[in-house]
Formats: structure tokens, C-alpha cells, sequence
């Protein structure tokens, strides 16, 4: 077997377009999401916040199929323009092909299709980036530069939402703005990253049907830390994936205000987490660089993440939604920016497979997508009602916290 080799260090530059790119992406991956699939569901089926989960896991569940296919593929890519690139460009077709569909779309059934198709564009384009990331970076940078990736994430729907909420009535604008900024991001990456070309790589053996199906696993025993990190972060995800969907509808039941109303306090809460987004990406990230430990950073992120849920299950007024929001908000981007790390860090296969592995790291993300929106609507019935959302922000908490602790107890090859 051959040794692994450490990358040199990629520079500003490099890390620059990194970062841009990773927020254009998640800007238009995430905006839908937390805004603007509520308005146009609100348009074509008013009162049904309950069918929001449902796209939201039709396209979770999609990505599930199509992201672990291209991450192979690219693996196996043997190009000029290397290994990632074209699958960025491919992803960026594809997300902004979708948004007319979105925008004009005359029934739910067509709104899903489209929202499909988004997913599927801007995660292969994201996941591109992130394989890229594994590609490049040695030790040393992964910390700092999740950290910095992370709170682009953070920061793109912020400024994502404050955009749109400026235009709500025009719905075209309302979701073509992220894919704007998105294409123009990504072709900038497109255009100026190193991708090395990858002609001269080592030939795959051929990949048959069942490889392709083997490829969707991983064997627990060979790569345990793999395993339990990816466990925490299942469970932490399906946590955090609980409530994220239901935000527009918890706010506006919360403040009495309506749907298309609730653009303002959002973008409020958003301006104000840029702060907790900012401390919490890249003081953790660099602080683990520093100290060399990633789990104990990781726990402190879940803790504070569950902290602001309980503060957000109780809250009746602007001011305990804006308290829970931050410290949640806080909590993720600890979480996100030293999980990102820990992932790279206990990454397998790296310099064969890292696009696969990269993959299967992202279904413990896109797996609770799937699942939360069947989840929640349960939660939110305890009590004979439709939106007990102190219930789902409690049960958030507690998943949250738990899976900080399957990572802090089970990895044990790192600190």
C-alpha cells in the first residue's frame, strides 16, 4: 500500500475561492429551504406547512441516491480539467435549470420536481468543492479552513434572506438571486482552482453494478472512527434537521405574524447570528488547529446548540426568539466548523476514494433530511394539536447533545 502523501499547503488565494464558492453554493441550497419553498407553497397550498417537510425530504432523499454516484465518478475521472471540476459544472447546470421550473411551477407536483432538481445541482456542485477540500488540504489548514467554510455557510443564507426578503413579492427574484450569486461564485472556482489534470492517474478497475452498489457502504470494523463520527453526526444532524424545516412556521406562530411576514424577523435573527456564526467558525476551528483536539470542541458545539433549543421552546416574544436563535446558532457553527475537521481527519481511502468517502460522510447530513420531515409532524401533534413546537425543539436538544457524546466517547485514533 502506498504511503499517503501530505499536500503542500494551499494558498490565500486558493482558499479564497474555496471559501466564495462554498458560499454561493449554500446560499442557493439553503435560502429554498428556510424561505423561499415556504412562499411558494404558502401561494399554492396555504395552511399546509406539513407538506414542506415532505419536499424537503423528497429532495434529501434524492441527493441521497445521486451524491454518493458522483463522488465515485469523480474519483474515477480522469480529465485535463481533473477530477472535480466538471462535476461542479454539471451541479451548477443543473441548480439553475431548476429554479424557472420552481418559480413557475402550477402545482405541488411540479414544485417538487423542481426543488429535486435544485438539490441535485447545488449538492453536486457543493460536494465537488468539499472532495476538492480532502484533496488539498494537509492537517494543519483543515481546522482554519473548515472554519472558514463553515461560516460562509453560515453567513450565505443570512445575507441570502436579507436579499430576498428585500424583493418577497416577486417570486422570480426570490429564488433566482441565490442561483445568480451561486453561478457566479462557482465559476469563479471553476475558472481559477488547481484541479490537476488527472489523465495520468491510475486506472480504476471497471465499475460494475454491483461495485457501484457496494460502494454506497463501508465496513465499521475497518474504519471505526469513520463509523462513530459519522454516528454523532447522524444523530446530531437529525436534531438540528428537525427544526430548520419549521422555522418560517415557528416564528410566525410564535409572533402571531404571517408567513410572507416573517421575511423581516428572519433576516433580523439571520444579521445578528453573523456574530455567534463568526466566534463560533473560526474561534473553533482555528482553536482546534491550535490545541490539536477536535471531540472536546465538537461536545461544547452540541451542548450549546441544545442550550439555545430549550431557550427557543419556551419562547413567546422577539427578544427570547433572538437569545435561543444565537446561542443555537453559536452551537452549529462550533459543531460544523470542528466536525468538518474531524471528518477530513478520520477520512479512509483518502488519495483513491476521498470523493466517495466525502459522500458517505454527507448521509449522515442528508440521511436526517429524510427522516426529520416524517419525525416531525408527529412531534408536533403531541398533544392533539398541529404545531406543539416546544415538543420538536426539546427532542432537538436532546438528539443534538446525544450525538456530541457518541463522538466524543466513540472516536478514539484522534484527539
Amino acid at each position: 500500500m502506498t504511503a499517503f502523501v501530505v499536500p503542500p499547503r494551499v494558498p490565500w488565494w486558493g482558499i479564497t475561492l474555496l471559501i466564495a464558492a462554498t458560499f454561493g453554493s449554500g446560499m442557493a441550497t439553503i435560502v429554498p429551504m428556510a424561505y423561499s419553498l415556504a412562499v411558494r407553497l404558502d401561494a399554492l397550498a396555504p395552511g399546509r406547512p406539513d407538506l414542506l417537510g415532505y419536499l424537503l425530504g423528497i429532495g434529501s432523499a434524492a441527493t441521497l441516491v445521486v451524491a454518493p454516484l458522483t463522488g465515485i465518478l469523480s474519483d474515477r475521472t480522469r480529465s485535463r480539467w481533473g477530477r472535480r471540476r466538471p462535476f461542479t459544472v454539471v451541479g451548477a447546470i443543473v441548480g439553475a435549470a431548476a429554479v424557472p421550473v420552481m418559480v413557475f411551477a402550477p402545482d405541488i407536483g411540479v414544485l417538487a420536481a423542481g426543488w429535486v432538481l435544485s438539490t441535485i445541482g447545488w449538492n453536486t456542485a457543493g460536494g465537488s468543492i468539499a472532495n476538492w477540500q480532502a484533496d488539498r488540504l494537509p492537517p494543519d489548514q483543515r481546522g482554519k479552513v473548515s472554519g472558514l467554510t463553515g461560516l460562509s455557510m453560515q453567513i450565505a443564507p443570512v445575507v441570502g434572506i436579507v436579499l430576498v426578503g428585500a424583493v418577497r413579492d416577486e417570486t422570480l427574484l426570490v429564488f433566482a438571486i441565490p442561483a445568480i450569486i451561486a453561478v457566479a461564485t462557482l465559476v469563479l472556482f471553476i475558472v481559477f482552482a488547481p484541479d490537476p489534470d488527472s489523465r495520468s492517474a491510475p486506472r480504476s478497475a471497471p465499475l460494475t453494478l454491483g461495485a457501484l452498489l457496494r460502494s454506497y457502504t463501508f465496513s465499521p470494523r475497518e474504519a471505526p472512527d469513520f463509523t462513530w463520527n459519522w454516528i454523532g453526526r447522524f444523530v446530531f444532524f437529525l436534531g438540528l434537521t428537525l427544526t430548520t424545516s419549521f422555522t418560517v412556521y415557528f416564528y410566525a406562530q410564535r409572533l402571531g405574524l404571517t408567513v410572507p411576514d416573517v421575511a423581516a424577523v428572519m433576516a433580523l435573527t439571520s444579521l445578528l447570528s453573523i456574530v455567534t456564526a463568526t466566534v463560533g467558525s473560526i474561534g473553533g476551528g482555528w482553536l482546534s488547529d491550535r490545541l490539536g483536539r477536535r471531540r472536546p470542541l465538537i461536545l461544547t458545539g452540541a451542548a450549546l446548540f441544545g442550550a439555545g433549543c430549550v431557550i427557543l421552546s419556551s419562547a413567546g416574544d422577539l427578544l427570547a426568539l433572538v437569545a435561543g436563535t444565537l446561542v443555537s446558532s453559536l452551537g452549529i457553527a462550533v459543531f460544523s466548523a470542528v466536525g468538518q475537521a474531524l471528518s477530513l481527519d478520520v477520512l479512509p481511502h483518502r488519495e483513491t476514494q476521498a470523493g466517495r468517502y466525502m459522500a458517505i460522510t454527507l448521509f449522515s447530513q442528508k440521511i436526517p433530511g429524510v427522516i426529520a420531515p416524517v419525525i416531525a409532524p408527529v412531534v408536533l401533534a403531541i398533544g392533539a394539536g398541529t404545531q406543539n413546537f416546544t415538543a420538536l425543539y426539546l427532542a432537538a436538544a436532546a438528539l443534538a447533545v446525544v450525538g456530541g457524546l457518541v463522538v466524543v466517547i466513540g472516536v478514539r485514533g484522534t484527539q
